[in-house]
């Protein structure tokens, strides 16, 4: 399969899988994003504002601002507040727009591995009895690749952005930051798939290096979504459930039309 095929290939599960998910009644699986963006925010404005606290504890044990009683002061205390409140959001977005994709595949894996299993369920008509330490398998190793995908785009972002000085080649960086992300992101939905087949990491790893259109294609729409300013990581955790339909459906059809991994 060339990198065309499989892009398009990719790309195209995405419709099958939305009507293939609500088709065998697996839409009750949006509930988990809708329960993670929950926890997401409660989290981080605990973390946030615990921080925010701590911040302005220890500005004010240096320089004693809550003493301070010439004119004007009250003012200037509460500008410094609110200037390490609004700092340290903006900083916990800045973060979490770049990582929010990896705590994604990170804290719904075990959502993700009973999906993909559901999925490819129906597709063959084979039902699998349930395996705990399989299940348990699946999980850790969506985790461990999560990390691993993540450390090695930060790799290659940091490396793209030494480039990105370079005249012409600077303008292509952004494109090539959106397509590494996209290749990673399709890696991990589509691993699940793998492991249930007892792929090795490096046999998989080798599969999506010979097959990086199709990682890219399922990654996609996943890593467009991230891109909305705001409301994208929410937005991209109902993408995510899609995406792992998407990526079973797409390497069952490869796996089974026996294209050869690595």
């Amino acid at each position: 399969m060339n990198y065309r095929q499989g892009f398009q290939l990719g790309l195209k599960s995405y419709s099958k899988a939305t009507s293939f998910m609500f088709r065998n009644k697996l839409g009750w699986y949006f509930i988990f994003p809708v329960l993670f963006n929950i926890l997401l925010f409660v989290a981080g404005f605990w973390s946030v504002s615990t921080l925010s606290d701590g911040i302005i504890s220890s500005i004010n044990e240096w320089m004693n601002i809550e003493t301070w009683d010439f004119w004007g002061s009250g003012f200037l205390v509460t500008l410094i507040k609110g200037f390490i409140w609004i700092v340290l959001r903006i900083l916990f977005f800045i973060i979490y727009a770049y990582i929010g994709g990896y705590i994604i595949l990170i804290m719904l894996s075990p959502v993700f591995a009973l999906l993909s299993e559901k999925t490819e369920e129906i597709i063959s008509g084979k039902t699998v009895p349930f395996n705990f330490s399989q299940f348990m398998r699946d999980i850790l190793r969506g985790v461990l690749l999560a990390i691993r995908n993540l450390s090695v785009e930060l790799f290659f972002t940091v490396l793209l952005f030494v480039l990105s000085f370079i005249p012409v080649v600077g303008y292509l960086t952004p494109i090539a930051l959106f397509l590494v992300s996209a290749y990673f992101y399709g890696f991990s939905f589509l691993d699940y798939s793998f492991e249930r087949r007892r792929f090795k990491i490096d046999a998989s790893i080798r599969f999506m290096r010979s097959n990086k259109g199709l990682a890219i294609g399922n990654g996609f729409v996943f890593s467009l979504v991230l891109l909305i300013p705001y409301i994208g990581v929410m937005l991209a955790g109902f993408v995510s459930i899609v995406s792992v339909v998407a990526a079973t459906i797409a390497a069952y059809e490869v796996i089974e039309n026996n294209k050869a991994i690595g």
